[in-house]
């Protein structure tokens, strides 16, 4: 019984792993071209790799990812008032499905 337990807490351990690696998706104009291509836009925890966002989407979405790009975008200056700070650096995940499939949360935007 208690390896039912310990399976059940490492399901939960991996799916908040995977929630942790995907932030949000984005939602702009280009991302709506690309979404014809079948391909969406993501940002991902700056530390993630490409395996493991590829694991994530196939996890949380139950598609088959075939091509995932990366971009890091560099630090923007930010100004408030005579303060000069800089805004959080992150990472940008391109990211192509095999063409039977379509992520549903996206299926209304294209």
């Amino acid at each position: 019984m208690t390896n039912q337990f310990n399976n059940l807490n490492f399901e939960k351990y991996k799916y908040i792993q995977f929630i942790n690696c995907i932030k949000y998706p984005i939602l702009t104009a280009k991302a709506s071209r690309l979404l014809e291509m079948n391909k969406y836009t993501f940002i991902v925890d700056f530390k993630a790799d490409k395996p493991t966002i590829a694991n994530a989407i196939e996890y949380l979405f139950k598609v088959k990812v075939k091509k995932i790009q990366t971009i890091v975008l560099p630090v923007k200056k930010k100004r408030f008032g005579k303060f000069v700070g800089n805004c959080s650096r992150y990472k940008k995940a391109y990211i192509t499905l095999h063409k039977d499939y379509k992520i549903k949360a996206f299926s209304d935007l294209t």
